[in-house]
């Protein structure tokens, strides 16, 4: 390996950094969306999304308030792509937790993995990225994989399905949108506005809903979902501040492994062959476009510097 293809594969202390937070955030999530799921045994899933919430809403505020980035208010152009991620950030919310409180959790979960290849068909159509023709094939084999999932015109496909698969166009449009906002907004502000958005609109969603009194077991239960979702946005992100992207984002699957495992222990749910199938083929799809990325950007460096050495 020369000097140039270590550069450009970044330190490797850095990515084993990075990989283990990866594999936490996205732990960190499964923990969230098990407990949130367990509390809707009890609760209205309206209601449930907005004690979240709160919860979530409370410990950001807390956390940003004691690092300051409060102090960084967004300027005022700023806030139609924020209100924009706020959508993305309830569209998202709303239809993917709808779904996970009827489905398996394994199968709403491999749905939500398409998002990864669904932003680069949303990359190269509204941000004129340039995709190449492998890339797409890849979508493709991911969108194909996503359809054996929910397996349209079957028994097995029910409208949850559809729901979870709409959450996946809503979480590509906060991730467009985060994109353009400028990094000088902190991380913990945006997640701030965002979970006070989806709690009010909660409260909203609940006051159509009978209202029952969370017992203390139900609220922990929440309260430790809340934490468990700041936690893996808090580890995603020191994952892609660490290490390279094209390196560590392959280990964000690693979710499917502990959704099957929590879907399997504690809901009783055993996915299918052909759930597994369509699992692995948006899995596969989805490595080798990080692996081809990571490829392409090598070669970029290298090209780079022999241009260089030639001028």
């Amino acid at each position: 390996m020369t000097a140039t293809t270590r550069q450009a594969a970044g330190p490797p202390g850095s990515n084993v950094r990075a990989i283990v937070a990866m594999l936490l955030s996205q732990l960190s999530f499964i923990f969230n969306d098990t407990l949130i799921k367990m509390s809707t045994r009890d609760l209205p899933g309206g209601e449930a999304i907005f004690l979240r919430g709160l919860f979530a809403f409370a410990f950001a505020l807390t956390l940003a308030s004691a690092t300051g980035a409060l102090r960084h208010w967004p300027r005022r152009d700023m806030w139609p792509l924020i209100g924009l991620r706020n959508i993305g950030e309830i569209g998202s919310t709303f239809f993917y937790l709808t779904a996970l409180f009827h489905m398996p959790i394994a199968d709403a979960t491999a749905i939500l993995q398409f998002v990864p290849l669904a932003m680069i068909a949303a990359a190269a159509v509204f941000l004129a990225e340039p995709v190449g023709w492998r890339r797409w094939t890849a979508t493709l084999v991911g969108f194909v994989g996503v359809m054996i999932v929910i397996r349209p015109g079957t028994m097995a496909f029910n409208a949850w399905s559809l729901l979870a698969f709409m959450g996946v166009f809503f979480s590509v449009l906060r991730d467009l949108s985060t994109r353009r906002i400028p990094t000088e907004i902190p991380t913990l502000l945006l997640v701030t506005i965002s979970a006070a958005t989806v709690a009010t609109v909660a409260l909203g969603f609940s006051l159509f809903e009978t209202w029952i009194w969370p017992s203390p077991f139900t609220l922990l239960h929440l309260a430790g979902a809340a934490v468990f979702l700041l936690g893996g946005y808090t580890f995603i992100i020191d994952a892609m501040r660490h290490g390279e992207v094209a390196v560590v984002a392959p280990f964000r699957y690693s979710v499917i492994v502990w959704a099957i495992l929590a879907g399997i222990l504690i809901f009783g749910e055993h996915p299918d062959r052909t759930a597994l199938l369509g699992t692995a083929m948006v899995i596969l799809a989805g490595i080798y476009t990080f692996m081809r990325e990571r490829r392409l950007r090598i070669e970029r460096a290298n090209l780079d510097v022999s241009l260089k050495e030639t001028q």
